[in-house]
C-alpha cells in the first residue's frame, strides 16, 4: 500500500496535521480543510481499487 506520500498537492492544502508513511494524524477537525480530506480518501480508495479490484459477491 503506498499510503498517501504521492499526494503531496492535498498534504499542502490540508491544514493543521502530522503524518505517518499511511496515517493522517488530527487533534480537532476544525483543524482542517474537509474537502481536501474528502479528495484523500476518494484518491486513496481510487488507488487501492486500482491495486485490489472488489466485484460484488
Amino acid at each position: 500500500m503506498p499510503g498517501y506520500e504521492p499526494y503531496p498537492d492535498l498534504a499542502a492544502r490540508l491544514g493543521k496535521h502530522k503524518n505517518g508513511k499511511s496515517c493522517w494524524y488530527v487533534n480537532k477537525l476544525d483543524d482542517i480543510d474537509l474537502e481536501v480530506l474528502a479528495e484523500l480518501i476518494r484518491r486513496g480508495l481510487a488507488d487501492l481499487g486500482r491495486k485490489w479490484p472488489v466485484e460484488p459477491g
